[in-house]
């Protein structure tokens, strides 16, 4: 049985699997690109539009298609910027959720994904062999950049990862293992492909609306400018890459990071009631421990 949902063309959608690369005019680019934005996509408008210009590029590259690339100058739909992070009045009542979430690994997942900032993908997809808790980093070997980037781990995140290494069998914890995810399945990939389930399910049980999965990558960058971090600093953490900006990350080591990440998360979880006194306070399920 095969894994995973049965995919379906948006109505909107075309059917160009047939269609010789020299039969696509830019007018029906245009037409297409249009009709989605018609249909209330305009986003997926706008990716559609690049992926096939990049389908093109290549193409051309590779020598199988001589000719202009339709999808070269499609102006493209103006998209507004998510600017969506949790906010302080919502992590009491968020956090409370998580505490209630039956499923360790959607509530592990949710909280890493938050104390680090990375990418939904990299977090489920995470490896012990590119953990290192002694010196509290993670080494991601592929980011959506197509770089690698090593994000410095704080207290509360070493302390999840260390609580997620498999015990022996007698019963005592083990070091970390060398290999496996440390969110591993029996799905097609070795690992939790999909919390969407469990992430709705914490939503409405903390009445927090509109909050996507991404934005907790974005709620560490916010936190980190609330409490007083650069770009500079936020762009390191986050893995973001510019033209203009690089070089200053390139010059940053990870201590100033660590800091800056290490404040945004305790001020996170003091909001949110997990952290008295400079204790963290243990997220365990009431029902489930």
């Amino acid at each position: 049985k095969p894994r995973g949902r049965t995919r379906t063309k948006h109505p909107a959608g075309v059917n160009w699997e047939r269609r010789k690369l020299s039969a696509v005019k830019a007018a029906d680019v245009v037409r297409l690109h249009a009709d989605l934005g018609k249909a209330g996509v305009k986003t997926t408008a706008n990716r559609v539009v690049e992926l096939l210009s990049s389908v093109f590029n290549k193409a051309i590259e590779w020598g199988i298609y001589v000719g202009p690339n339709p999808a070269a100058n499609v102006e493209p739909f103006r998209e507004v910027k998510r600017e969506r992070f949790i906010q302080a009045d919502e992590l009491p009542r968020f956090f409370a959720a998580l505490a209630e979430e039956p499923s360790r690994d959607t509530r592990d997942f949710i909280l890493l994904a938050l104390l680090t900032g990375a990418r939904r993908g990299n977090v489920l997809a995470m490896s012990w062999d590119q953990v290192s808790l002694d010196r509290a980093e993670w080494r991601i070997p592929e980011t959506k950049n197509g770089d690698a980037q090593t994000v410095p781990l704080t207290e509360e995140a070493v302390a999840l990862l260390a609580s997620r290494i498999p015990e022996d069998s007698s019963g005592h914890g083990a070091s970390a293992p060398s290999t496996g995810f440390v969110f591993p399945s029996d799905s097609s990939t070795g690992h939790i492909a999909n919390p969407k389930k469990g992430w709705a399910r914490v939503l409405a049980r903390a009445g927090v609306a509109d909050l996507r999965i991404h934005d907790l990558r974005r709620s560490l960058g916010s936190w980190q400018a609330k409490t007083g971090a650069s770009l500079a600093i936020i762009g390191k953490s986050l893995g973001h890459k510019t033209a203009t900006a690089t070089m200053i990350y390139a010059r940053l080591d990870q201590d100033p990071v660590r800091e800056s990440m290490a404040r945004a998360t305790s001020a996170m979880l003091e909001a949110g009631g997990l952290k008295d006194g400079g204790k963290v306070v243990p997220l365990k399920n009431r029902k489930t421990g």
